[in-house]
């Protein structure tokens, strides 16, 4: 009996010093997963990386650094951590293959964040989709149309094919096409084009709009008109010039060709 007793002083004294060591290693590894996470944090916002990009990657950092610390307390206990990492292992990978489609997602979403193609309120064409960008997560944008419709794409669908950000330089180019007859003083053509843009105060002076006649088509003499505009200005003076000529050409006798169809009925 009195040896049974000695023996379990003896493994009790062995497994508390181990329970020690190992509530010593989760309480150190604790503080020290808790120290890095804080160090990337600190570091990504000196970076100015998004917010979203840099919890992820301290609360990704700190999970797997905390999962070695509990396999290495259970290592200092004496229990076997090999199948605990199998384990894992075989979990990830099922997870993995069962996500794929989410993980896809995921990766596309890291590097719109991390790329940064266009940012909340731009309005871009991307994905098959026009609109301005009203949400990004990890997984999905959310876009809203012209006409008030909310819409959400999948991340990698957006980085699968082209992007276009119409909102990332402050200004913006409109390129016109007038049409007029081969009657007309093309002469006369370009001095009301150039009263009409000169007039418009949106209209940037720099870089200098230009007004030159660029093709002579079938039908029509054919006038390019190319402004510059702030970006925010783009379709109220589209609209505005657009407007303007066909009023300005009414008012000076200047044709604007269409196509026409003559129907003879012969008897």
């Amino acid at each position: 009996m009195e040896y049974f007793i000695n023996k379990l002083i003896e493994w009790g004294s062995s497994f508390g010093l181990k329970l020690i060591a190992a509530i010593a290693i989760l309480i150190i590894g604790r503080i020290i997963a808790k120290s890095i996470r804080k160090l990337i944090v600190k570091v990504m916002d000196k970076k100015r990386v998004d917010k979203t990009i840099s919890s992820f990657i301290s609360s990704l950092s700190f999970s797997v650094l905390w999962v070695f610390v509990i396999l290495a307390a259970l290592s200092q206990l004496g229990i076997q951590t090999t199948s605990f990492i199998a384990i894992i292992g075989a979990a990830g990978l099922t997870i993995g293959l069962a996500l794929q489609g989410s993980l896809s997602n995921f990766a596309a979403g890291f590097l719109i964040l991390i790329l940064r193609p266009f940012k909340v309120g731009d309005y871009v064409s991307a994905g098959g989709i026009s609109g301005t960008v009203n949400r990004i997560s990890i997984f999905t944008i959310e876009f809203k149309t012209p006409d008030n419709k909310k819409i959400v794409v999948p991340n990698s669908q957006i980085m699968n094919g082209t992007i276009t950000n119409y909102s990332a330089e402050k200004t913006r180019r409109i390129s016109f096409t007038f049409g007029v007859g081969y009657e007309d003083d093309i002469r006369k053509v370009s001095g009301i084009l150039n009263k009409i843009v000169n007039k418009h105060k949106m209209i940037l002076k720099d870089p200098a709009p230009l007004i030159r006649v660029g093709e002579l088509a079938d039908s029509s003499v054919n006038f390019i008109v190319k402004v510059w505009v702030i970006t925010e200005d783009y379709w109220t003076v589209n609209y505005d010039i657009i407007e303007e000529v066909k009023l300005t050409f009414d008012k000076e006798g200047i044709s604007i060709p269409f196509p026409q169809m003559d129907v003879h009925l012969i008897k």
